[in-house]
């Protein structure tokens, strides 16, 4: 679990805490503990309380968004911390267009997937 800087707090728009998300997906909190673990969410620290949060973008009505997990993992094998990933998906790309993580979200994974491989290069 990652402690975010402000600059990247301020790119996610909204976030969910894991009994939230839990709730959301109507799983068990210790759940969403193993989908963040299996490195299939992003958790990180943050408010008062320090407690963990997810990007709300990355949790679709009842699911994780199709390929979300994916393109973490390609993220993942590039060396990117957390806090990097979180700013690559929430950061504003001209020829998406808009941020990966609204790509992902709107279905558009294959395009999302083929620049975080470009990034290996």
């Amino acid at each position: 679990m990652t402690e975010i800087d402000a600059k990247t707090d301020a790119l996610v728009p909204a976030w969910l805490t894991l009994p939230d998300i839990a709730e959301m997906l109507d799983v068990e909190v210790t759940r969403v503990r193993q989908l963040v673990k299996e490195g299939q969410l992003i958790a990180v620290r943050r408010g008062e309380n320090r407690a963990l949060h997810v990007p709300a973008a990355f949790i679709d009505g009842d699911k994780v968004v199709k390929g979300l997990s994916g393109t973490l993992t390609l993220l993942r094998d590039d060396g990117f911390t957390d806090e990097e990933m979180l700013e690559w998906l929430f950061t504003p790309d001209e020829s998406l267009p808009g941020t990966p993580a609204q790509a992902l979200s709107e279905n558009r994974g294959t395009e999302v997937k083929r620049r975080a491989q470009a990034l290996a290069v």
